[in-house]
C-alpha cells in the first residue's frame, strides 16, 4: 500500500462507519442494547482506525488544495468548512458518549447521543464527499 493510497482506504474506513451508524441506530431503536453496543463499539473503532491514517497522509502530504472553479467551488466550501467545525468536537462528543453509557448514565447518554449521532452521520457523509470532490471529480 502507497501513501497515495491512503485518500480511498479513508473513505472505505468513512463508509463502513456509515453503515455501522445507521445499524447501531436501528438496534437501540429496536431494543437491541447489546448489538447497539457493537456496533457502536465497532463504529468508534473504525473511526479510530480513520483519524490515524488521515493524520498519517496529512503528516506526509499536507494540505490537498481543491482544484474546481465555479459553483463546484463553492459547493466544496459549503461542504467542507462544516466538515472541518464538527469535526473538531466530533471526537469530545464521541468519547463523552461512551463513557456516559460505560457509566449506566442513560438519560445523560440520550440527550448527548441526540448531538453526538448526526454529527458523527455528518461528518462521515461529508468526508466522502470531500474526497470525491478533491480527488476524483476535480
Amino acid at each position: 500500500m502507497n501513501l497515495t493510497d491512503l485518500p480511498t482506504l479513508n473513505v472505505f474506513f468513512n463508509g463502513t462507519t456509515i453503515v455501522l451508524l445507521l445499524l447501531g441506530f436501528g438496534a437501540i431503536r429496536s431494543g437491541k442494547e447489546r448489538r447497539h453496543k457493537y456496533l457502536m463499539c465497532a463504529a468508534f473503532a473504525v473511526s479510530t482506525l480513520f483519524l490515524l491514517s488521515y493524520l498519517i497522509y496529512h503528516s506526509q502530504v499536507g494540505s490537498v488544495p481543491y482544484q474546481g472553479t465555479g459553483l463546484l467551488r463553492v459547493f466544496y466550501f459549503m461542504i467542507l468548512v462544516p466538515h472541518i467545525l464538527l469535526a473538531s468536537v466530533q471526537l469530545p462528543l464521541i468519547l463523552l458518549s461512551i463513557y456516559k453509557a460505560l457509566k449506566n448514565q442513560r438519560q445523560a447518554h440520550r440527550a448527548l447521543v441526540k448531538w453526538t449521532y448526526p454529527i458523527w452521520l455528518y461528518v462521515s457523509v461529508s468526508g466522502i464527499v470531500v474526497y470525491l470532490m478533491l480527488y476524483r471529480l476535480s
